[in-house]
Formats: structure tokens, C-alpha cells, sequence
């Protein structure tokens, strides 16, 4: 299921011209109609359901369909963000509700380390990934004698 804007929770953050969704999607599928001043997804078919609008939405008006690898079918999941953090509700199909807290990214815009810090010298024919064995705590990689 494509991103779909609830109209009832959409103020189009208040914007005279682009809303946090607009300014967030990376494939420019979300358009403030300027008659009614709510967000909507112009081509629902293109939408790869990135979760970038739901997490930037401050009414937390626009939802996607939950992913079966953290909210079981018939679920929704909702997030909430902080400064650094996003708070993830998801409600089950029987009414249990399951709370989880992830740190989001801090690090300033356009300073972020290609190699996440590791200067290492990368093998492409090695079997090991690229931050392996340091970012594993290890002084080498176990490996099976041929």
C-alpha cells in the first residue's frame, strides 16, 4: 500500500507553498493541493514505500502500510520523532501495543564519513565485509581451512 495522506490530520504543515512530505519524497510524489491546503500523493503506483513523509510528518497524518519484518499483517505502526530519536508504536490486530526507540542520524548535512570512520585498505575479492574484523571487536576474521 502507496503513501495515503489522512485529510482530517493534514494541516499541509501550515505551508504556502511545500510541506515537509513534498521536501522529503524522494521520488516527488507528494503535492500540497492549494485549494484545500492538504498534502496527497499525486502517482500512488510510483510510491516504494520509503516511510521518508510518514517519519517527517508533524500531524503524523500520512501512513504506509507496515512491513511484515517488524509489525505482523493487520498491524499499524505509527512513528514518533524527536531530535534524535523516532519513536515507533506499533498496534497490534488484538489491541497489544509495542513501543520501540531508535536513534536517528545527528550528524550534519553533507559531513558524514563515506567509510563510517575506518580507514581501512578495501579488498573487493575479500569475503569479509569492509569495517570487518574492527567494527566486530576482532583481530581477524574466523575463517574455514580449505
Amino acid at each position: 500500500m502507496p503513501s495515503y495522506v489522512n485529510p482530517d490530520k493534514c494541516d499541509g504543515c501550515k505551508a504556502l507553498d511545500k510541506t515537509a512530505c513534498q521536501h522529503i519524497c524522494p521520488n516527488d510524489l507528494m503535492v500540497l493541493d492549494k485549494d484545500t491546503m492538504k498534502a496527497y500523493n499525486r502517482d500512488v503506483t510510483m510510491c516504494w514505500e520509503c516511510y521518508n513523509c510518514v517519519k517527517i510528518c508533524p500531524t503524523q497524518a500520512v501512513e504506509v502500510r507496515s512491513y511484515a519484518d517488524f509489525a505482523p499483517l493487520g498491524a499499524s505502526a505509527t512513528p514518533m520523532r524527536s531530535t534524535d530519536s523516532i519513536l515507533w508504536t506499533v498496534k497490534f490486530r488484538n489491541g497489544n501495543v509495542k513501543r520501540f526507540k531508535f536513534p536517528i542520524r545527528t550528524t550534519p548535512e553533507g559531513q558524514a564519513a563515506p567509510d563510517g570512520g575506518f580507514q581501512t585498505k578495501a579488498d573487493l575479492n575479500s569475503p569479509v565485509l569492509f569495517t570487518e574484523p574492527a567494527s566486530v571487536g576482532m583481530d581477524d576474521i574466523f575463517r574455514l581451512k580449505n
